[in-house]
């Protein structure tokens, strides 16, 4: 059976059970899914701080995940904003990727795309990750609300009324030719607003989820190690510098 690694980058154990309770049902019987928690950091990230020490997280939970010796299939960075995206790409043997990339890459398909997440100070973080990856000509534009993915999780009712709002007046602002509804609180969401807006919606875990298992099995060794030696890092991380102890 393939194997699925899920970190969920923030010290949330709700989130990491709603991105577990979906990644199962995507990813079918023939997929063993196994996720984890970040070890530290932030509950929810929602700024640039928490981003950066989220990126430390994700390395940190992969080392973890990995040292007992399991060897997984592929990898998806739980949070829309991908923290530590192209620093496990460095080290880690399997495919990985995030819940915004696989969603961009979705929504690409069709042309121009819009983005509706949770956190006003995601904007900027969005619209750079956009750039980093290849799609910023692509992106229409970036609708956010107030309150964090993960408040908004707390009630989904009150959040459905709310994001379907965001969706049309996103859908009537920017010309886009999607909507990405992003956030791993968000999960499940987009298919019930859908029915309420004209423009197809992408669930960013569904995305996540069925790009980390479309993509071919990487070609590096089992194990690479960083070539220097880490310091004051977790036991785990450290094994994964040269030389290490």
């Amino acid at each position: 059976m393939r194997r699925l690694l899920v970190i969920n980058p923030n010290t949330s154990a709700s989130i990491s059970a709603l991105l577990d309770q979906h990644a199962h049902v995507l990813a079918g019987p023939q997929v063993l899914v196994q996720t984890v928690t970040a070890r530290f950091g932030a509950p929810y990230i929602a700024c640039e701080s928490s981003y950066a020490v989220a990126s430390h997280a994700v390395l940190d939970a992969w080392a973890a995940a990995q040292s007992a010796g399991t060897v997984f299939d592929a990898v998806l960075i739980g949070c829309f904003g991908d923290p530590g995206l192209f620093a496990l790409r460095d080290i880690c043997a399997a495919p990985v990727t995030g819940l915004a990339e696989a969603a961009f890459i979705e929504a690409a398909k069709s042309g121009p795309f819009a983005i509706v997440t949770g956190g006003t100070r995601w904007q900027p973080m969005l619209a750079r990750l956009a750039n980093n990856l290849g799609f910023g000509k692509l992106l229409a534009g970036i609708h956010t609300v107030p309150q964090s993915g993960a408040e908004l999780a707390l009630d989904p009712a009150a959040a459905q009324e709310t994001l379907s709002q965001c969706c049309l007046e996103a859908a009537t602002r920017f010309g886009a030719k999607s909507i990405i509804l992003g956030g791993a609180g968000l999960a499940g969401m987009a298919a019930r607003i859908q029915p309420q807006v004209s423009l197809p919606l992408i669930d960013s875990v569904s995305a996540g989820v069925h790009h980390a298992l479309g993509q071919l099995p990487g070609t590096a060794p089992e194990r690479q190690l960083f070539d220097f030696v880490w310091k004051n890092v977790s036991a785990e991380l450290t094994a994964t510098g040269t030389c290490a102890p």
